[in-house]
């Protein structure tokens, strides 16, 4: 399964929720944090996977990539006019956007050293000004973090959606563990799956000699900023890398 599968049980939790527009503000005063710190709002945006930022994003051109043809056709339906990338096709965009936006961190979504160093190098080639991710601080990862997310419940008018994200160290290479997300409607208990999803931890500096080697020219790890996704209530740290 890839980032795209994962993004859907956003999407998901977001559709499902009563109090949608305040879900969408919340993600889009993160955006606007990282704005004020870098003096600029972009007027192009490429998102990477689904965040209920798209639904409020101010800038002139939207493009949005890893992103299934169900999130597509709902944020079009929200009359959302968003440009469609094929992720296969994305190094013809180099230097088209200035702003990137891959949250719920999506650097940490590959199987291995190379295709994690692949990702960052193709993210990095697409901005003019600067990228946006997050990630959690695995260096002091509290232990009862590292086996289950702490789970959150959306509610719906009637029902409620309870997330629980397990992660399955592999017990032979300590930077590498498998995701899966369990999405748990009650009343009636249906559940739906997301996953299993390959992942890497990402260290601060790993990201940021990654992201020089990429290119950038600065890395910043925004101390007033904390991101936390519809589905999980642990909080990630909101990075900036920049370009000029």
């Amino acid at each position: 399964m890839t980032f795209t599968n994962y993004t859907d049980a956003i999407l998901s939790a977001l559709m499902f929720n009563s109090k949608q527009s305040e879900a969408i503000a919340r993600k889009q005063e993160i955006l606007d944090g990282v704005y004020r710190t870098e003096n600029l709002e972009p007027t192009s945006v490429l998102f990477v996977g689904f965040n209920p930022a798209i639904l409020s994003c101010r800038a002139k051109t939207i493009a949005v990539t890893e992103i299934s043809d169900a999130a597509l056709t709902w944020l079009r339906g929200q009359r959302r006019d968003v440009v469609y990338i094929d992720p296969n096709e994305l190094e013809n965009y180099r230097k088209r956007f200035e702003c990137v936006i891959a949250m719920d961190e999506y650097f940490t979504f590959a199987d291995s050293d190379q295709a994690q160093q692949k990702k960052i190098a193709t993210i990095c080639s697409l901005a003019t000004a600067f990228v946006i991710s997050t990630v959690k601080d695995y260096k002091n990862q509290d232990f009862k973090d590292r086996e289950f997310s702490t789970p959150a419940i959306v509610r719906g008018t009637s029902l409620s959606q309870t997330y629980l994200e397990s992660h399955d160290w592999d017990p032979r290479d300590r930077t590498r563990w498998t995701s899966r997300i369990y999405e748990i409607t009650e009343p009636g208990s249906k559940m739906t799956a997301y996953g299993p999803f390959e992942r890497r931890t990402m260290f601060f500096k790993q990201l940021a000699k990654f992201s020089m080697d990429a290119g950038a020219v600065n890395f910043l790890v925004h101390k007033n900023l904390m991101y936390k996704s519809l589905i999980k209530k642990n909080y990630e740290h909101v990075i900036s890398i920049q370009f000029e």
